[in-house]
């Protein structure tokens, strides 16, 4: 019997992989406290994440390695744009405790919108597999632009508070799971019908894009 190995090894990942390999170098200056060096390599991560989907679009794939791009996507930007920019905010930051407790829920809100994502996407291409994905809200690559800007406020001592690092993670990671809305397909109901009535009973809802609310999916 052959062995099989494991993953996939196209051209399709390579942006994914070199994404990657770019994030953890960047960790690791992080850790020598060489800032700007860091962001340069966040910033290449972004651009490699920029053009992943494109060049995998090249190639017709099968099932697996779909749901395989997916999936390596995902954990990518969860080291790259998750784990990378919070340690960075936390050594920036003298490794204080409340930092570091905001980072951690920084990564905590980037890890649910990619695993949300992914079982939305894995949905779309079994349900609707000829339409594009489709997602309001902040993505959490966000981050390879907004933190190399904020950094470079700082560097030229327009403010000089590390706070402000903090408060960009938290501003950012709010936005990842409270605004992560997929684009609905339009749908229709019995007229007259109540939306949320059609909710309930798993019906159809009239016309009208998903919004998100304290009582859940409502539609205005």
């Amino acid at each position: 019997m052959k062995p099989q190995k494991i993953g996939y090894y196209d051209y399709t990942v390579t942006l994914t992989y070199l994404g990657l390999l770019l994030a953890c170098f960047g960790i690791f200056q992080v850790m020598r406290e060489q800032y700007w060096t860091a962001l340069f390599c966040l910033m290449a991560a972004g651009v490699c994440d920029m053009f992943d989907g494109t060049v995998a679009k090249t190639k017709e794939c099968d099932a697996g390695e779909k749901r395989f791009g997916i999936q390596i996507d995902s954990l990518s930007d969860l080291i790259s744009f998750g784990v990378f920019p919070a340690l960075f905010v936390y050594q920036l930051s003298g490794r204080q405790k409340l930092a570091g407790l905001f980072a951690s829920l920084y990564i905590l809100a980037g890890l649910i919108r990619l695993a949300y994502f992914n079982v939305l996407e894995e949905r779309r291409q079994q349900e609707a597999p000829e339409q594009g994905s489709s997602f309001l809200g902040v993505p959490i690559t966000t981050i390879a632009v907004l933190l190399p800007v904020v950094y470079l406020l700082y560097d030229y001592h327009v403010f000089r508070d590390p706070a402000f690092f903090t408060l960009l993670l938290c501003l950012t990671g709010i936005g990842f799971p409270a605004f992560f809305i997929p684009r609905c397909p339009r749908q229709t109901a019995p007229e007259g019908a109540c939306p949320a009535v059609c909710l309930a009973e798993g019906g159809k809802a009239p016309e009208l894009a998903c919004i998100p609310s304290a009582c859940g999916l409502l539609y205005p």
